[in-house]
């Protein structure tokens, strides 16, 4: 895949042919968007609680299980067997939903939590891709 470095208004109604004016680099998607290729996978966000950070249902995440937690990181966590996507709060050992609707989550001693990894990056789809039901239960 070539990558033509020009910022595009979504509100443009027509331009001239990208390859008439300027150049191409050769960039795949893997190298444009993952940092960590060996530590890094694929989720599919799944309800309305990260919308407040632009993460939408549907929308395919990249995480990175290489990349150093900071506070205020959207992770990928298993959380009690369940895995969330969450901000994350390492002072108060919070997980803070992006939307008013959803209350934060006190981490305590008892549960079980694992942080998968950040999340560097999530990918709307304007199209449903038929590649991804092959990897829905």
């Amino acid at each position: 895949m070539k990558v033509i470095p020009i910022y595009i208004d979504a509100g443009i109604c027509g331009f001239e042919s990208p390859a008439a004016e300027y150049k191409e680099l050769g960039l795949s998607l893997d190298q444009l968007l993952i940092k960590h290729p060996n530590a890094t996978f694929i989720g599919i966000a799944s309800g309305q609680s990260m919308q407040g950070v632009g993460i939408f249902d549907g929308d395919l995440l990249l995480v990175d299980r290489a990349e150093n937690l900071r506070c205020g990181d959207v992770i990928v966590a298993n959380l009690n067997g369940g895995f969330v996507c969450k901000l994350l709060d390492k002072t108060n050992a919070l997980l803070l939903s992006a939307s008013p609707v959803h209350p934060p989550v006190k981490l305590n001693q008892t549960d079980e939590f694992q942080v998968e990894g950040v999340v560097t990056r999530s990918i709307r789809l304007h199209r449903q891709a038929s590649e991804l039901l092959q990897c829905l239960p």
